[in-house]
Parts: C-alpha cells; sequence; structure tokens
C-alpha cells in the first residue's frame, strides 16, 4: 500500500536527537492523525530508542473509517541499526501486514552495506525489472535514510541529504532540501503551534519498475514536507506535521496528536542548530 510507505517517512525522524550516540534514552512514543481531502484516512504510531551506538525504531500503521472499508490495511514495519559515522546504518528491517487482505512482507539484512533479503511476499513480479546489484550495494532503508535526514536537520539548522533506498522490489533516490523555517498555527486536528522547519523531499524511482500497465505511476516522482520542531531545549527535532504524495489517495498530511502517550498541547522553540 503506498500510503503506508509514505507514513513509514514520518517514524524515525525522530533519531535526530544529536546527543543520543552519547547516551542511552528511553523510547518516545510518538502518534499521528491522517487525512485525505479533509477526512481522518489513517492513524500511525511510531516508538524510537536510541543506545550509545544503536538505534531502533517501530511504526504501527491502519487505516480508519471509510478508507478502512474500502482499502482496509494494517502494517508494523521495525529496524535496528548502528551509527556510523554519525549515520544511521540498519542491520536489520521488517514490515509486515496486509492490503486489501493481501499480505505483504519483507524482511532485509544487511551486510558490509548489502542489503541481503530473506522475506518478499508477495513474490517479485515476473513484468518487473530486478534491481541491479551496483544500486543494491550501499543503499539504505526509508526510515533510516529519514533519520539521516533529521540528524543533519538537528546538527546544521538545514535538511539536505541525499540517500538511495532498496525495499526488496524497487531502488529509489531520496533527496531533502532546507524549505526554511515557519511559524504553525494549531489546529483542530493537533496541538502543537510554535517554530518550525520545513524539510522538502522527493522520493525517485531508479530501477525496479514494473511494466504492467497498472503500474505506470511508479515513474511518477513522489514529493513531500516534513515540519520539524525543537520541543525541548536539548530535545531533538520532532516532526509534528507531514504532507505526503501518494499514489492511492493523493496528498494526505500526518498531524502529530500525542508524544508518550500524553495529548496536552505542546508548543515549539525558537530553532538553533548544533544542540
Amino acid at each position: 500500500m503506498r500510503i503506508a510507505l509514505a507514513l513509514l517517512l514520518i517514524g524515525l525522524t525522530s533519531l535526530g536527537l544529536p546527543g543520543a550516540i552519547a547516551r542511552a534514552a528511553e523510547p518516545m512514543r510518538l502518534a499521528f492523525h491522517t487525512y485525505a481531502v479533509g477526512v481522518h484516512v489513517a492513524d500511525a504510531e511510531a516508538v524510537v530508542s536510541l543506545g550509545p551506538w544503536t538505534y531502533q525504531a517501530e511504526l504501527g500503521f491502519h487505516t480508519v473509517g471509510i478508507v478502512d472499508s474500502l482499502y482496509r490495511s494494517r502494517h508494523r514495519s521495525a529496524v535496528h541499526g548502528k551509527c556510523h559515522d554519525d549515520r544511521p546504518e540498519p542491520v536489520h528491517y521488517a514490515a509486515h501486514g496486509f492490503w486489501r487482505g493481501e499480505p505483504r512482507d519483507i524482511e532485509i539484512d544487511y551486510e558490509q552495506r548489502e542489503p541481503l533479503v530473506r522475506q518478499l511476499q508477495p513474490p517479485l513480479e515476473p513484468t518487473r525489472d530486478p534491481v541491479p546489484p551496483a544500486l543494491r550495494q550501499g543503499s539504505t532503508d526509508a526510515l533510516s535514510a529519514f533519520a539521516a535526514m533529521a540528524r543533519t536537520a538537528a546538527a546544521t539548522g538545514r535538511c539536505e541529504s541525499t540517500a538511495r533506498t532498496f525495499d526488496g522490489r524497487r531502488a529509489a533516490e531520496m533527496t531533502a532540501r532546507t524549505g526554511g523555517f515557519e511559524t504553525l498555527d494549531a489546529t483542530s486536528r493537533t496541538s502543537f503551534a510554535g517554530a518550525s522547519l520545513r524539510c522538502d523531499f522527493e522520493s525517485r524511482m531508479l530501477a525496479g519498475f514494473n511494466h504492467d500497465e497498472s503500474s505506470q505511476s511508479e515513474y511518477r516522482p513522489l514529493r513531500g514536507s516534513a515540519w520539524l520542531a525543537r520541543l525541548e531545549p536539548d530535545g531533538p527535532p520532532i516532526p509534528v506535521r507531514m504532507s505526503v504524495e501518494t499514489r492511492w489517495l493523493g496528498h494526505v498530511t500526518s498531524y502529530l496528536t500525542a508524544i508518550d502517550g500524553a495529548t496536552t498541547a505542546v508548543t515549539g522553540l525558537p530553532w538553533t542548530s548544533g544542540r
């Protein structure tokens, strides 16, 4: 499900905690509601924890309302890895769930920066081109790619980053750039208000195209924006809002609704880099 992939881009941005490399941290839980054309279509929860040299995260996702009756989807993904040269590098990535009743499962191990697909359900389509080894080598998962973007934002106050991803079927290049500082107003969908850094990103497929006519939308790049905010003076940049393109529902926007289960109003602090 393409909207599930889009929501995966939310989870690991909270790995931007620059000081976490030097100390362990308690798991952080972030909850989001997602809307399309003004309708509440999905909920997601990310759980992120960092050790001195490692990171791990889980993201749960499910459709709600009218979309749940039409395109019922449940999805849970997890990644754990290590930090090398202050960049997240995955060791194992897994995602399990279903889309419209069809199971979707993938497990990837990483050895010497080589992704090794251990499970892929459904199997690779006969109409899909295999991704060449040169594009698989050195690739990462989408969660870790966005974690790297957020680490850059935490350290520099800018978003510029590039990463190559591989999901078992497709290779893509994800690029991010600084969109600028913006002040977000509180809405009925989130209690957050205050200063934020907007990061604009794009995911463009490089290989693994499906030549089935029903899959031609894969050729179109997907774009989006994430708004990151500091809620504590020495805290990480937290994703408080995210707007992305999906191949099924067009633009969807996710709003932060709770941190560690609390839904009290939160206010972003003035942004300073390198904390």
